[in-house]
């Protein structure tokens, strides 16, 4: 019996080293990855307090751009900020209010570095200089903005929903006198004159400035800074 006892026991461990071997051997089972959540574009909204001068919003399904702002708070009544805004895709300026605490969709406006290479007809054509690759806009999109232009300048293009809604110019200009009355004298004092730039701009110079003096010019505002 004790042979008979001994012979069951050691089947029973084979056996079990049998089925651990088993298990080990198995093949693992299939990972269960979970779905990927599509990615999504994120949305800041704005509170009206912090509008700001040069902000950014999205009214009407149209990005917008705050050119003036006030607060206003009336002794009776809530409380408001008026506004002036230039619509980037139509170039209307309008005024709008909003309540004093509501709040709007901020306006997702990235920017880009491109050259202004040169202009094709009515278009003026930009290159990125690292892709090569070409932007363009109507002479209507560019404006007075033009008068500033040059070709080799480097621009910032502004780009809303995938599409160029706007550029900036450096805000000093380097420009070259073409004509202009001859200078009295190398002088900050004495009048002004009316110089011609190389884009066809016209610009008030000191009387001192010459023909083939480079400027430097405040594009914001079209005035004279100094000689380059």
């Amino acid at each position: 019996m004790a042979s008979l006892s001994g012979a069951a026991a050691a089947a029973a461990h084979h056996r079990v080293h049998y089925y651990s071997d088993q298990r080990l051997r198995r093949p693992p089972r299939p990972l269960c990855l979970a779905p990927l959540r599509p990615r999504l574009i994120r949305v800041y909204a704005l509170s009206s307090n912090d509008i700001r001068v040069g902000t950014n919003v999205e009214v009407d399904g149209a990005p917008w751009k705050v050119l003036e702002f006030l607060h206003v708070k009336p002794g009776k009544g809530a409380a408001f900020v008026r506004t002036k805004m230039r619509n980037y895709i139509s170039g209307n300026t309008v005024e709008k209010t909003f309540r004093a605490g509501s709040t709007l969709p901020e306006a997702s406006i990235s920017k880009e570095t491109k050259q202004f290479t040169y202009k094709d007809g009515s278009q003026f054509v930009f290159m990125d200089l690292t892709t090569f690759e070409e932007s363009r806009l109507n002479e209507s999109d560019v404006g007075d903005k033009q008068k500033w232009l040059k070709e080799g300048m480097d621009c910032n293009l502004l780009y809303w929903n995938g599409r160029i809604i706007d550029f900036d110019l450096p805000i000093t200009v380097r420009l070259t006198v073409i004509d202009t009355d001859p200078g009295q004298g190398d002088s900050a004092q004495g009048g002004t004159k009316p110089a011609t730039v190389e884009t066809g701009a016209v610009v008030t110079v000191p009387s001192f400035v010459n023909v083939g003096d480079d400027i430097l010019i405040d594009s914001r505002t079209g005035q004279y800074m100094n000689r380059a």
